[in-house]
């Protein structure tokens, strides 16, 4: 069952995870129990955190192309401070350095690209997927363990982690599923940094049990600008990920994220670390 949006006055549950406050030079934030993981936060909430930081800075110039995540040791449920800076500013490009601190301790750190788009020939090399519409497809259950896993409506075309699925899972570490916020919550950047995030690690589709799993470093490419973003509104956005290689404890993914439309709005790469 679908739930309400927030009433009137009450901040979407992603934009309360978001929420920083100037301190000093940097941003005081504040984990959430409504993106927790089962370990500590949903790793795609303190991106967005990481990219927010850096988009409300007032040196800020242009719009994110680039991010990259480095989670350096677990955050604790709680406060944390965030610092951001530019490091170099060009004439089309803005290069970024970030850290999210709790006590004397840097918990994460981020480096972020903004820059200046302008009209130019494009292409789009690969193939939006053929894959029926998400309204005809059952909502995955969230998982008990993932509180995190409530704030999005995933509706699996194959490769659920629990075996369900609208078509029967692939042999390999494929997903394709269609996602949105939910409650819902018109796209921007900082909400695509978090879906970014949101494909359960591969192992788990190649060895179903549960495991010890951590990302370990996490980029995104935004391919879109602000005007795909808003184009796209609320609606569900598709994912597919998969991994190429497993191994002496880590493995990759890889990830698209299409808008309804069949644009390519981002992609990402992730390096997990898993324990047996």
């Amino acid at each position: 069952m679908d739930t309400l949006a927030p009433a009137a006055g009450t901040p979407h549950p992603l934009d309360d995870a978001l929420r920083l406050d100037p301190d000093g030079d940097g941003f005081a934030g504040r984990t959430t129990p409504a993106y927790a993981n089962m370990v500590g936060p949903f790793g795609g909430a303190i991106a967005a955190t990481m990219l927010a930081a850096v988009l409300r800075h007032p040196a800020r110039a242009g719009d994110p192309i680039a991010l990259t995540v480095n989670f350096a040791g677990p955050i604790a449920d709680g406060g944390f401070r965030v610092n951001a800076r530019p490091v170099r500013t060009n004439r089309s490009t803005q290069h970024w350095y970030a850290e999210l601190v709790q006590g004397d301790r840097v918990a994460t750190s981020a480096t972020a690209v903004l820059a200046t788009r302008r009209e130019t020939w494009s292409s789009t090399e690969i193939d939006f997927p053929a894959v029926p519409p998400a309204a005809s497809i059952a909502r995955l259950p969230p998982l008990e363990r993932a509180e995190w896993t409530n704030r999005y409506d995933m509706r699996f075309v194959h490769g659920a982690p629990t075996g369900r699925a609208h078509a029967p899972a692939d042999p390999g570490s494929e997903s394709c599923l269609w996602v949105r916020d939910e409650p819902p919550r018109p796209l921007d950047f900082a909400s695509l940094a978090a879906i970014s995030d949101v494909f359960f690690p591969r192992l788990f589709l190649r060895r179903p049990k549960w495991v010890p799993v951590g990302t370990v470093s996490l980029t995104t490419f935004f391919h879109a600008d602000a005007a795909m973003l808003a184009a796209q509104g609320e609606r569900a956005v598709l994912g597919t990920a998969r991994s190429n290689r497993f191994g002496a404890g880590y493995f990759d993914q890889s990830a698209e994220l299409w808008g309804d439309d069949g644009a390519l709005l981002a992609t990402s790469h992730q390096v997990v670390y898993y324990k047996e």
